[in-house]
């Protein structure tokens, strides 16, 4: 199996880092409780929840490190690799794309019976369809941040909206070293501008109204432990600030839809990824579906 060149060939578990379980079993064992769906429903995020455990952190740090170097074999696979997006030296910003088709546990992460479930919940009880990775690396001292923005204002070449992000940490994230921020109600908001994602942190001021600007105001952090993660609705705003701290601050995101999401676009959706014509559902090898609820 380690000569395989894309892990996007396989719709399915490749290792045993994550149990592999039954759509009921994994229902039965990982389910969110309604008061849990209700926090997210009223404030657009919901934290912390259990991704990982000890030795899936430390696989997934491993394999972290074996592709950050941009000499790994399968570099190419990447839809985008950045080993600072930012530019500045003092402000470094790791951020790729597309490394579930390079790594076993970046590819496996995305079937974890705790992720699938939880996403499948707040989609409304949907079937979960894989949209794309991201992995965000912020080192000790001179991390970067990763602007205020939302979501949904870098995929409207899709519809409906019906999309989910899960950010889970490989490190501890605090204020000290650049953990998340929401904005609690922000997904109530209309979408705004696209902003550069490395760029000044709150450069999207520039687009708010006064009564949002209070919001913006009322910003909150989500400081967790590694291995544990956020769930965020795709016009929830969000960012997180620099790492002067002496600790890294590793973390990765999955992005996914309900099935059912179509092309809006006749380009293609992720580099060297085949474009979807529009009005055709996006599936296929790129966008593969991670679980389907019990009935």
């Amino acid at each position: 199996m380690d000569n395989i060149d894309d892990l996007a060939e396989y719709h399915r578990l490749l290792g045993e880092l994550f149990p592999d379980l039954t759509p009921k079993e994994a229902w039965d064992r990982y389910r969110l409780s309604a008061d849990q769906i209700e926090f997210f429903n009223e404030n657009g995020y919901l934290a912390p929840i259990k991704m990982l455990d000890e030795d899936q952190i430390s696989q997934l740090k491993k394999d972290l490190e074996s592709i950050s170097s941009g000499h790994h074999p399968k570099h190419a696979l990447f839809y985008e690799y950045h080993s600072n997006e930012s530019g500045d030296p003092d402000a470094v910003l790791f951020h790729s794309l597309g490394h579930w088709r390079i790594t076993r546990a970046f590819h496996d992460v995305l079937w974890n019976p705790r992720f699938v479930v939880a996403a499948s919940q707040l989609l409304g009880n949907k079937a979960v369809r894989f949209w794309h990775d991201q992995l965000f690396s912020k080192p000790a001292h001179h991390g970067g941040v990763v602007a205020w923005h939302q979501d949904y204002s870098y995929w409207t070449r899709t519809i409906p909206m019906q999309h989910l992000t899960c950010w889970t940490g490989l490190d501890d994230a605090t204020t000290d070293n650049g953990c998340l921020y929401y904005i609690p109600g922000s997904h109530r908001w209309p979408l705004l501008d696209k902003i550069e994602l490395a760029g000044e942190m709150d450069r999207i001021q520039e687009h708010l109204t006064p009564e949002q600007k209070q919001q913006y105001d009322q910003k909150v952090p989500v400081e967790m432990p590694a291995g544990y993660g956020s769930f965020h609705h795709p016009l929830m705003m969000h960012g997180s600030y620099e790492n002067h701290s002496n600790r890294s601050r590793r973390a990765f995101v999955l992005n996914v839809f309900a099935d059912g999401t179509r092309s809006d676009s006749d380009e293609s959706m992720l580099d060297g990824v085949p474009p979807i014509p529009k009005g055709n559902p996006m599936n296929g090898k790129f966008f593969p579906l991670l679980y389907t609820p019990p009935s």
